[in-house]
Formats: structure tokens, sequence, C-alpha cells
């Protein structure tokens, strides 16, 4: 149960370094996650600099470093920066890395695959790979995956395609531990295999997801299904109906955390927004804050 955590902002926009170490803290003792993702999209990596990347890792390692798994965004476009990311995130003491598909240049298989050694050659930390082409533009082929899988530090993947079918040839040729990278399919990729999520709605349903999880490895499938559908409002309210960040960001609030604003391109949740994702909230069984109804 991993979350790939919001940055908090400070209204003037600066990175709220207090915030995020609380809101590791949280997601780490009272939303039951065993690691957390940083820098990643929903993190707001795109508008963050090289150097606050590296605060805001340092200031999660700091503060949960010692009881959960940090693992680093450092995937970009541009190999030679993503290889500078990926040795100050070891520097930082990251304990992996996460690496997206190279996005907007639609590179071919073999350039993506050169892509993934050379970052992986480049640090000694595991990595996983994610594969999201909705956002990249490109897929990663199974074939890619499995020659992948040959690299001793490419040890899994956060699968955001949906393609179940791709994921279990993958799996059945290879050790990848997969991870649903869609909070709507993390139940169905443990039923073929996976061993987990990197979630968006773990920042205030984690601790039922880990429930969810638990339930299903010790082969209560009723149980699990029960804490799927549960938790579908929750997901529909977060990620359908805008970006997932700034859903995020405005649940947080409800539940009385500090998750703060936006960085443009990104704009906060409307009113209408906030309204219909408190009642999704509700209905998903979260828990909002004194005084929110």
């Amino acid at each position: 149960m991993l979350t790939a955590m919001v940055t908090p902002f400070a209204e003037d926009g600066s990175v709220d370094y207090d915030g995020l170490q609380s809101l590791a803290t949280y997601l780490v003792d009272e939303q039951r996650n065993d690691g957390l993702v940083v820098s990643g999209t929903t993190g707001e990596s795109p508008t963050t600099s090289d150097e606050e990347k590296d605060r805001i890792l340092r200031a999660v390692v700091e503060a949960v470093g010692d009881r959960a798994t940090v693992v680093a965004g450092a995937g970009s476009n541009d190999t030679h920066h993503s290889v500078e990311l990926a040795r100050a995130a070891e520097r930082a003491g990251a304990h992996g890395l996460l690496l997206v598909t190279p996005y907007y240049n639609k590179p071919p298989q073999e350039g993506i695959r050169r892509h993934f050694t050379t970052i992986a050659d480049a640090t000694g930390l595991p990595v996983m790979l994610y594969d999201i082409p909705g956002r990249t533009g490109v897929a990663i082929e199974p074939e890619t995956l499995c020659r992948l899988a040959e690299h001793p530090r490419i040890t899994a993947v956060k699968d955001a395609k949906g393609d179940l079918f791709a994921g279990s040839q993958v799996m059945a040729a290879t050790g990848l531990a997969y991870y649903s990278g869609d909070d709507a399919f993390t139940l169905p990729w443990l039923s073929v295999g996976a061993v987990g999520v990197v979630s968006v709605i773990g920042h205030v349903s984690g601790a039922d997801v880990a429930t969810m999880i638990d339930l299903y490895r010790a082969g209560d499938v009723a149980g699990a299904t029960e804490v799927h559908r549960r938790l579908l409002p929750v997901v529909t309210g977060i990620m359908t109906r805008t970006q997932g960040a700034i859903m995020t960001k405005a649940a947080l609030t409800l539940v009385g955390r500090r998750g703060g604003v936006t960085r443009p391109p990104l704009v906060d949740a409307t009113e209408e927004q906030v309204a219909l994702l408190r009642e999704d909230l509700i209905a998903g069984g979260v828990k909002l804050a004194d005084g929110v109804v």
C-alpha cells in the first residue's frame, strides 16, 4: 500500500515543508501506508524545481523514512536529466525510484528500453517503471517489459493502462512486481497477481485500501470486494471529475489536513466540485473534519 503524495503549497506558491512532513506522518501512521511516492504527477512534479524535489524528498525521508519506503519520482523525457534526478534521489536517501515512460517525444520501444536501463545503471536503487500511456503518449510493450526485467534493479511496474491480460503475460514471464496505478483497478489487479497499489485515494482512504489488500491476501475475496465497492464513491470523487491532485488537495482540506493550493497550470477545486466531493467522501465512509458538513 503506497500513496502518490501531493506536495502541499502555501498560499504564495512555495512548498510547505512542515505541511509536507505532517502529511507524510499522517499517511504512514494513520492511513497505514507501507510507502510513499514523492514527486510523481500527483505531487505536481512538472512544476517543482530540481532543488525543491531534493528538499521534498529529504523532508519526507526525515519524517517517515525509518518506518516506510520512500520512492522518488525521477522520470522525465530527457534521459540525462533523469540520471541526474536519480543520483540526487539516491544521495537524499530514497529507497527506490519511480520512472515514468518518456512523454511527449514518444520514443520507440528500443529508445524506452535504453532510457530505463541507463537510469537504472546510474544508481544502486531498485526501480519501479510507470506505464501510463494516457499521459505519455506511448505504452511500454510487454516484450519491452520482459527485456527490462532482465536488469537486476528493475523490479516493479506501476500500471496505469489497465491491460490485465498484458500485465498477466509479463508477470507470468518475469519476476516483476505489479502495482495498480489506478485506484479503480486495485482489486482486479490483485486477482491476477499484482502485489499492491500506488494509490491516490490513499490520502483519505488508505487504511481501507490496506484492509482490502489484507483481506484479499487472506483469501477473503467477498470481504475485499465489499471494501472495493464501498470505496467507489471516493474513487469517483477524487479521480473522475477533474485532475487528481486538485481533488486530493480538496479532500485533504475536508478531512482537516494540509494539502495546500495547486500551482499553475492546475487550478484549485471549485465550490461546486468541493460540494460533490464532500458527498462522495461521506458515501465512501471517509470521516470529515469537525465542522465540515
